[in-house]
């Protein structure tokens, strides 16, 4: 029984032994916790200064905190899933312009005629009266050179067709109306020259465009001019380049841009007022070179032909050009109304850029036709196209049969 005693008390000894190790274990552990606590050092006081400007990782993508409400809960927008939202309606779109096409040139001054007639009337119509009397005597020649002369058909040309008549009628013996027209249509075709090469340098000459340069005085329409060309060239099949040379007139490049978009034609121009001329030219035909095109056509500012150091600076242009390529065709504008004042504007052009063809316009405005052979005779070359009027096709290739039928007809 003592032993039994004995051993009880030895287990409660040692129960007693383990439990007091526990609780200063456990004690142990409390103790060292706050230790840790307490030698953790503060925001504010121990630690680096990058610490400080650390800022926490962000998603990458932007988020703005929403603004709290008066009552401390936040105002939360909720965006429409992407989904689900109704679609955006689409933006107007612009439809690109159409491009005009021009109907082909030829044939057009037959289509012209009669426009072209009603302004020359009183030409064939007083010559016939004229002609046609019972009695030819020298009071009526003397008014049959009149009529001619103030048509501007020019005194030489003018005495050449009354002696013919003469002659014929004095020949014939006869006065019908009938016979005298066909006279007269035959002695005003010689006039103006048929065989004349009217044709236009509009195709590529080996690796290089043909290059046109037009030339004129002011208020002659030589920009308008420039943009109908290109017309008749498009109709034609051609690839065409402007160059708007004309740098002193400040809508002259807009105007000549707005030609060219009409027909799908690019324009080379300067940013600047009053840029160089020449270097605009050079510029052009050196485009039309890059691309290939089969005509380069210039504008050049309008200049009045008595004023020498203007048309210096056009025989600059043409030398600058000519440093890369031929000038293949020298264009002159002339204002048919003009008359004999054109005739002396033609001399001064020829011996500055050696002009190669005529342009008159405005020749359904006037009764003075005969400006085409005076013209032809004065500078040796041909009329190639004459304007019948203010629309964008009514730039018509010269032919003198349609011309000289318009007259007498």
């Amino acid at each position: 029984m003592a032993d039994v005693e004995t051993v009880l008390i030895f287990i409660i000894i040692g129960a007693i032994i383990v439990l007091g190790a526990l609780g200063y274990g456990l004690s142990l552990l409390r103790g060292g916790g706050r230790t840790r606590e307490r030698e953790a050092p503060s925001a504010g006081r121990g630690m680096p200064t990058d610490d400080l400007d650390r800022q926490p990782p962000t998603d990458s993508t932007d988020r703005v905190t929403p603004p709290e409400r008066p009552g401390g809960q936040a105002q939360v927008e909720v965006q429409p899933d992407a989904s689900t939202a109704p679609a955006e309606p689409a933006a107007p779109t612009t439809p690109e312009p159409t491009l005009e096409r021009p109907e082909s040139a030829r044939g057009r001054l037959q289509r012209l005629r009669a426009r072209l007639a009603r302004s020359n009337s009183s030409i064939g119509q007083g010559l016939l009266a004229l002609l046609s009397r019972g009695k030819l005597d020298e009071e009526a020649w003397e008014e049959v050179e009149d009529t001619l002369i103030s048509s501007d058909l020019g005194v030489e040309a003018t005495t050449e067709l009354v002696d013919s008549l003469r002659t014929r009628v004095k020949i014939d013996g006869t006065t019908d109306e009938a016979t005298v027209r066909g006279w007269l249509r035959d002695d005003l075709l010689a006039l103006v020259q048929p065989e004349m090469d009217r044709r236009i340098a509009s195709s590529r000459i080996g690796d290089r465009p043909a290059v046109i340069l037009v030339v004129g005085v002011n208020g002659t329409g030589k920009t308008t001019t420039v943009g109908k060309l290109a017309r008749v060239l498009v109709a034609e099949d051609r690839e065409v380049l402007l160059g708007a040379a004309d740098t002193f007139r400040a809508a002259a490049a807009d105007q000549l841009e707005t030609w060219g978009a009409r027909v799908g034609v690019a324009t080379v121009r300067s940013d600047k007022d009053g840029a160089d001329p020449a270097a605009v030219a050079f510029d052009a035909v050196k485009a039309g070179i890059e691309e290939e095109v089969d005509v380069v056509i210039i504008d050049t500012a309008g200049r009045l032909h008595n004023k020498v150091g203007l048309m210096d600076e056009l025989g600059k242009v043409k030398r600058v050009i000519e440093k890369q390529s031929e000038i293949d065709e020298v264009l002159l504008v002339l204002d048919a109304t003009t008359g004999q004042n054109g005739l002396q504007q033609a001399k001064v052009f020829s011996q500055a850029v050696n002009v190669t063809g005529i342009v008159l316009t405005k020749l359904d405005g006037t009764a003075k036709g005969g400006i085409v052979v005076a013209v032809q005779r004065q500078l040796g070359v041909p009329v190639k196209l004459v304007g019948l009027g203010e629309g964008p096709d009514d730039l018509a290739p010269f032919d003198p049969e349609a011309f000289v039928d318009a007259i007498v007809m």
